[in-house]
């Protein structure tokens, strides 16, 4: 009869380490939404929600202080937000403005940081878009020089910038994953590093073999399902598993956002979050 016990309560205790190591290195499962999606993306049941760099920044303070009592109220957390730079804040081309860039930057890192904000993906094409006639050599440097600028003021708030490819219909600058890992290891600084961002890279045709060159840097991801740029669903909609598998090869374990529209979303949203259960579970 002790030794039933014995058995038992050593049963029961390894159970419980696979389940607390289980749940440590589980995989976060977020929603990019503007502040008026925060309750639906809640109710759905998505671990956090990714809301806007430039949106948090542009409010009033009265209206911050408001976000962030509901956020607390709500126990919702955000460890990670998209939309940086507005786009009339150029990065690149003849009219770049240091000073307008680096007060914004400021504004902006000390309000996600006063929300628990630990990366912030630097996307935003229209901020980056070269211009008509000016150098994309010179564009890549003043993205190189952005970066370094602005590296020590999030480094101050425990902040990791992770620079996102876009496809070339929406900027004309960085477009792949690897384009992204070359602009990362030419700013070569530890919090300035990468996400990717499956609708962009199939967009572009890119071979997820980036993936394990890339592993060292890769800080966060976005997902849709590329026809329609809807939610991700089920593993016969599209040919997802070359993603996955170099995701479980590298033993990705942080964060992935669903960035896509749906015309159902109280339906699909779950659906979606159990889709990506088990991708990441397989």
């Amino acid at each position: 009869m002790r030794i039933d016990i014995w058995l038992i309560t050593i049963f029961l205790f390894l159970s419980c380490i696979s389940w607390a190591l289980g749940t440590a290195h589980r995989i976060q499962i977020g929603y990019c939404t503007p502040i008026k999606g925060i309750d639906e993306a809640r109710a759905a049941g998505f671990d956090f929600v990714e809301l806007r760099t430039s949106e948090i920044a542009g409010l009033s303070d009265s209206d911050f202080e408001k976000l962030k009592e509901k956020l607390e109220r709500l126990g919702v957390s955000v460890p990670v937000t998209y939309l940086f730079i507005p786009g009339h804040i150029k990065l690149t081309g003849p009219d770049v403005n240091k000073r307008q860039q680096m007060d914004y930057v400021v504004k902006a890192f000390d309000r996600v940081s006063l929300l628990g904000v630990q990366v912030v993906t630097l996307g935003s094409g229209a901020a980056r878009q070269v211009p008509e006639g000016f150098s994309k050599e010179a564009g890549f440097g003043q993205l190189v020089d952005f970066c370094r600028r602005i590296a020590p003021e999030a480094r101050a708030r425990n902040i990791t910038i992770a620079v996102e490819p876009q496809c070339r219909q929406e900027c004309n600058i960085i477009n792949t994953a690897a384009e992204a890992l070359a602009l990362v290891e030419a700013v070569n600084d530890p919090n300035i590093q990468l996400m990717i961002d499956f609708y962009h890279m199939v967009a572009e045709r890119e071979d997820p073999a980036i993936i394990l060159k890339a592993k060292d840097h890769i800080r966060h991801l976005h997902i849709a399902n590329p026809q329609g740029r809807v939610f991700p669903l089920r593993w016969d909609e599209y040919d997802y598993a070359g993603f996955f598998r170099n995701l479980h090869r590298i033993g990705y374990d942080k964060r992935i956002s669903v960035e896509a529209g749906t015309q159902n979303f109280a339906r699909e949203a779950p659906d979606s979050i159990a889709f990506l259960r088990r991708a990441f579970d397989q």
